[in-house]
């Protein structure tokens, strides 16, 4: 839930406002339309006695000299502006948003001095700004009162040398921030807030974006045999749901690209039970979900041309006398057995189905699934890498290429024979888990028994979607990770 507030873009020439933004690079300089604001000697001295780099996103204060109409002085740095690249315009806005304090209003003066800030730049520095001023507060009774943070300001005009076509690039940033916005506003809701079935509601707003929505019951998914998500399920009061989102951007005829997410509300880990200390943690186990219902209300606000399928499995893992048993053998849609051996490991089950009834149903050019699967994918990679796993290499590389532009980082991890043996059973035709090596791998050996030949890609984002590192434009809990990401990727590459 971000702080309201106004961004709006102007021609370059007077400010209004009591507070300024200036870029500085990383020699120390500054553009000719920031030298109108704060002469090149003020500057000059504040670089000094700042002992400023001018880095890209390092920022100094400073309070405004006599003289001028100004209040305070912001210095952004954008170093070596040959070299801006990726998310670093994001992460310059969003740093120099988290110094603004508790002005009402700024003016930020977006101009290099040795090139001109492109229309894209000046939208990608707007929406650093959007995305730092999340702030998910909404059950606190008392705000801005006990965690030293101070307001975010109300308006803020970015002057540039092009306003329109800056206007024109936010408004399509604008639906990427409202998407993220979504994605972390489901993962940071308390689970006894955000079942299932509160959850598949929220996805029923999309509505209102002409996204064509269905939500399915556990007495249709019985009919259609997804007994592995169903097992996952049956331990909670809280009936499961699966949501399709269906967007139709692109020309009738066209297939869709489908992204289908893990939407486990709540996790205890069933019989196979969680340790006490960081379950609470496991309300954002709906992440993959969260990315992907964000994912497509982007697109939706965007009108993107493209034809685009969200599934969504949604259920609770808990623990009762109808719970699932370790040892329990399932019957998924695709009519391949599982043996239950942990229950613990209940996304690849929800997944397992959601994937397959995708697959059938719309027969896409390609399916993603974003799940927080695996803490085994943490220890190989971090908090830093999203897990990407493929059975098609030029769908991979895209995907890689979408997180190095965006800061959304993905590494490959293998598939092969060797790891698909493991999760062999003589009870059944796989089983759920297959040892304690290689578990993030076995996992997506496990999904890939049930996407057949189609183009598929699995992104665990266990260590990346809930509880990872703070950035110049995140620092909330759930970051939201996977929008912005496949956002590009389909802009990239699959748009009319």
């Amino acid at each position: 839930m971000s702080k309201r507030i106004s961004i709006s873009f102007a021609k370059h020439g007077a400010i209004d406002s009591a507070t300024a933004v200036l870029l500085v690079n990383a020699g120390g300089k500054a553009a000719a339309q920031a030298e109108s604001v704060a002469a090149a000697a003020v500057l000059s001295r504040i670089i000094d006695v700042s002992d400023f780099k001018g880095k890209i996103a390092a920022v100094a204060t400073s309070i405004a000299p006599a003289g001028t109409q100004l209040d305070r002085l912001v210095l952004a740095g954008v170093g070596d502006t040959g070299k801006l690249k990726g998310d670093d315009w994001l992460k310059i806005g969003g740093a120099a948003f988290a110094k603004l304090g508790k002005a009402t209003a700024a003016s930020v003066v977006l101009a290099l001095p040795d090139r001109e800030v492109s229309a894209g730049e000046a939208a990608d520095f707007a929406l650093g700004i959007l995305l730092r001023s999340y702030r998910f507060d909404k059950y606190k009774t008392v705000k801005d009162s006990d965690d030293g943070e101070k307001p975010a300001p109300a308006r803020v005009t970015i002057h540039v040398a092009e306003p329109q076509a800056a206007r024109k690039a936010f408004a399509e940033a604008e639906a990427v921030a409202a998407g993220v916005t979504l994605a972390r506003d489901l993962v940071n809701e308390p689970a006894n807030i955000l079942g299932p079935v509160e959850f598949a509601e929220r996805i029923e707003e999309l509505k209102k974006l002409d996204v064509k929505v269905e939500i399915l019951t556990e007495k249709e998914m019985k009919k259609l045999g997804m007994g592995s998500l169903l097992g996952v399920a049956q331990g909670s009061s809280r009936p499961a749901r699966l949501a399709v989102m269906e967007w139709k951007g692109g020309k009738g005829k066209d297939r869709p690209i489908a992204f289908v997410g893990k939407g486990v509300t709540f996790d205890s880990g069933g019989v196979s039970i969680k340790p006490a200390a960081g379950m609470d943690e496991m309300k954002g186990d709906m992440g993959g979900a969260a990315a992907v219902t964000g994912l497509i209300h982007a697109l939706a606000a965007r009108k993107a041309k493209v034809n685009a399928i969200g599934i969504v499995g949604l259920v609770e893992n808990m623990i009762s006398g109808d719970a699932q048993r370790p040892g329990d053998i399932v019957t998924s849609m695709s009519g391949q057995t599982i043996e239950v051996l942990n229950t613990d490991a209940e996304g690849r089950l929800v997944l397992a189905d959601a994937l397959y009834y995708c697959n059938d149903r719309f027969n896409p050019k390609f399916m993603v699934n974003l799940a927080t699967l695996t803490g085994a994918i943490m220890v190989a990679l971090g908090v830093h890498h999203a897990g990407l796993f493929s059975n098609d290499d030029e769908l991979a590389v895209q995907l890689f290429d979408a997180g190095q532009v965006t800061g959304e980082k993905l590494w490959r991890m293998p598939l092969g024979p060797e790891y698909d043996k493991l999760i062999d059973t003589k009870n059944a035709d796989m089983k759920n888990i297959g040892g304690r090596h290689g578990g993030a791998i076995i996992a997506a050996q496990f999904l890939k028994r049930f996407v057949g030949d189609t183009p598929w890609a699995h992104l665990d984002i266990a260590g990346t979607a809930i509880g990872a590192p703070g950035n110049e434009f995140s620092q909330s809990w759930a970051s939201g990770f996977g929008v912005r990401l496949l956002e590009r990727l389909v802009r990239d590459h699959y748009e009319g």
